[in-house]
Formats: structure tokens, C-alpha cells, sequence
């Protein structure tokens, strides 16, 4: 790739700026999750190991108000983050100012110090989200170098990633980065055919530029959860009372007319599992997508579509998934999902990968995590590089 990355840096004896994600559920002080901190690993201990000296920073959700502050500190990550790592990790509990200062110039090789939530700075005029010049320079000139390692906001320009790379001498991206680079980019930009791309979730308004880009490079492309709806009425078919984009049914039959005329098969579920109320305790059936009848909803793909989009993915040797097949949050409509997902980590000699958010989760609900060649740790951001966008924070950073 054309952008630095942490191994060509020279790390020792100097201070490295890491913006990392830890953006981690905490309830009443205790970290849930801490996937997120363990991906981190590799490129800190790099760091560390390599003569460098860590200076970790991260957002935590949204913070609006000062009562937001309380839940949402970082110095339940910081503890969780010491024990992983073996170490100590100072907690310094600002965003700027003389305390930050003097634990970053008191700071040896080998140390790491984190500071507080990066959107502590949102509560004055959303200094960090909105990426402040006068923030992003402050950040960068506390250290050496800067290393931009959370892919969850490498779709949004923030004065931790954009603001720090541009007023930095030389940045490059950590492990994790380079990782979710390689693996979607490549299986967009250069992949080993056949590529097939499964894309479900609720709605196609969220997901028109990943069809409309994989309609471009994708061998296949199927389509399941509660967008299939929408393209089912492009049909002509009765959708019932099942989620329906109604004003973006043209659309839906102008990606069908472009699949056809660039030669892609797009496949859609032949049956759905129908119910007549959003809910798990209601009886349900399952049904071919020519028999919906009004006042059902469908909930899920049925076995058949299952069995059709199994066979659709022999043979494929890139594969990528973003978005479930149904309601998989309900037992009774999850059915879809798990047979999808089971088919995929099944696949042998192929490269297959998630690309991050609610498909994801489901991989690791269902424990198939191990099964794929990655898993992306950015909803927004791998949907976004799905999309054939250029991703700032990456953009920002020092080219080879």
C-alpha cells in the first residue's frame, strides 16, 4: 500500500502519538467487550517492545454534557488495558493542559500513558468531531510521531486522526489499519475470482453505493435481509406488510437492469420466513416469495434461499459479507443468518470477510469468528471502503 505503515518508522526513543479505538461498552464502570483493546496489541507492543514511548487516545461514545463525562472516562479501559499489556498504563484524566504535559515530558522508552475520552472536547462547540485546527495541532506537538490504528473513524475526518497527521512530520498507519486495508481493499480493488458478495441489513438507501460498487467488480452479488424487500416489489411481487423503501423501488430495479447488463448474477431469497407482528412469540411460516400474503411481514430468508445462495458460493475463492439475512436478534428469524454464515465459514481455499458491523456480531454470537480470514472492526468506516470511498483518516497519512 501506498501510505507508511508502523514498521517503516523509527519508533525508538521517541514519543508515538496512537490513536487507537477503545470505544468499548462499560456499564457501571466495568468494560464488557474488550475486543477492541485486544486488537490494539500488536501495534502498541510494537511500539514499546521497539524502544518507543505510547501515548493512547481514543473516543468513547457521544459526550453532550458534563454529566456524560462520568460514564463515559476512560479509566476503566486504561485498567483492563494494563493487564492485557503487563504493564502499568498512567491515566492522565484531560484532554490537554499542564497535567497531560508533564506525564507526556516525564514519559520514558518503553512506557505508555493514556488521556481522557477525545470527545471531552465536543462539549465546546465539537472541537474534536468537527476537526479544530488549533486541537489537532495541540495533539500533534505533544509527541514525535503519530500512528493512526482505529479503523472505526477512518471514514470521519476528527482532529484525532486528521488534525494530528496534518500538523505531524511523518505518520503511518498500525497493524490493525494496515490489516482491514489489505484484507477489503484487496478483495475489492484485486481479488482472486470468483468474488461473491452477500449484502443484507434493513434498508437499500443505507447500502446503495456498496451494490452499486461491488455491481462493478463482484462476480455475484446476493441480497438478503429486509432490503430484499424493496427489490422484491421491483418484481412486481407482493411484499405484504414487510420493510419496504417504497420510493427507492426504481432504484432497486435499476441496480437489477445494471447486474444484468454488466454480466453479474444477482441472486434474491426464493422463500421467506413470514409472522404477522414484529415479535418472537407469534406463529410464523415460511413461504415462497410469490405467496406473501397482505398484513405478514417477512422476518427472515427460508430454508430454500439458504440451500440457493449454499450452492451460489461453491467455488468462490473471495468472498465478502456485510449485513444479516433477518431479524437474527430473534431466535425464530435467525435461522437465515446462521445458515449463511455456517456456508461461508465452510467454504474451503477461500478468502472470506466481514465487513463489520450487525454480520459481524452475528459471526462472533454464533462462534464462527475463527472461521473467517477477517472480521473488520468498522461498521461505517468498512461499509464506506465497500463503497469505493476514500477513507481521510487514511487519506491524512505520510505516503511511503
Amino acid at each position: 500500500m501506498a501510505k507508511k505503515t508502523l514498521k517503516d518508522l523509527d519508533v525508538k526513543g521517541k514519543k508515538v502519538l496512537v490513536r487507537v479505538d477503545f470505544n468499548v461498552p462499560i456499564k457501571d464502570g466495568v468494560v464488557g467487550n474488550d475486543n477492541r483493546i485486544t486488537a490494539a496489541l500488536p501495534t502498541l507492543n510494537y511500539i514499546l517492545d521497539n524502544g518507543g514511548a505510547v501515548i493512547a487516545f481514543s473516543h468513547l461514545g457521544k459526550v453532550k454534557t458534563e454529566e456524560d463525562k462520568v460514564s463515559k472516562t476512560l479509566a476503566p479501559v486504561a485498567k483492563v488495558l494494563a493487564e492485557k499489556l503487563g504493564k502499568p498504563v498512567k491515566f492522565v484524566p484531560v484532554t490537554r493542559g499542564p497535567e497531560l504535559e508533564k506525564a507526556v515530558a516525564e514519559l520514558k522508552p518503553g512506557e505508555i500513558l493514556m488521556f481522557e475520552n477525545t470527545r471531552f472536547e465536543d462539549l465546546d462547540g465539537k472541537k474534536e468531531s468537527k476537526n479544530d485546527p488549533e486541537l489537532g495541532k495541540y495533539w500533534a506537538s505533544l509527541g514525535d510521531l503519530f500512528v493512526n490504528d482505529a479503523f472505526g473513524t477512518a471514514h470521519r475526518a476528527h482532529a484525532s486522526n486528521v488534525g494530528i497527521a496534518s500538523n505531524i512530520k511523518e505518520s503511518a498507519v498500525g497493524f490493525l489499519i494496515e490489516k482491514e486495508i489489505k484484507f477489503i481493499g484487496g478483495a475489492v480493488d484485486n481479488p482472486e475470482r470468483p468474488l461473491v458478495a452477500i449484502l443484507g441489513g434493513a434498508k437499500v438507501s443505507d447500502k446503495i453505493g456498496v451494490i452499486d460498487n461491488l455491481l462493478e467488480k463482484a462476480d455475484k452479488v446476493i441480497i438478503g435481509g429486509g432490503m430484499m424487500f424493496t427489490f422484491l416489489k421491483a418484481l412486481g411481487k407482493n411484499t405484504g406488510s414487510s420493510l419496504l423503501e417504497a420510493d427507492k423501488v426504481d432504484l432497486a430495479k435499476s441496480l437489477i437492469e445494471k447486474a444484468k447488463a454488466k454480466g453479474v448474477e444477482l441472486l434474491l431469497p426464493v422463500d421467506a420466513v413470514v409472522a404477522q407482528k414484529f415479535s418472537n412469540d407469534v406463529p410464523f411460516k415460511t413461504v415462497s416469495v410469490d405467496e406473501i400474503e397482505d398484513g405478514w411481514m417477512g422476518l427472515d430468508i427460508g430454508e430454500k434461499s439458504v440451500e440457493l445462495f449454499k450452492k451460489a458460493l461453491e467455488g468462490a475463492k473471495t468472498v465478502v459479507w456485510n449485513g444479516p439475512m433477518g431479524v437474527f436478534e430473534m431466535s425464530n428469524f435467525a435461522k437465515g443468518t446462521i445458515g449463511v454464515c455456517k456456508a461461508i465459514a465452510e467454504l474451503k481455499g477461500a478468502k472470506t470477510i466481514i465487513g463489520g458491523g450487525d454480520s459481524a456480531a452475528a459471526a462472533i454470537q454464533l462462534g464462527f469468528a475463527d472461521k473467517f480470514s477477517h472480521i473488520s472492526t468498522g461498521g461505517g468506516a468498512s461499509l464506506e471502503y465497500l463503497e469505493g470511498k476514500v477513507l481521510p483518516g487514511v487519506a491524512a497519512i505520510s505516503e511511503k
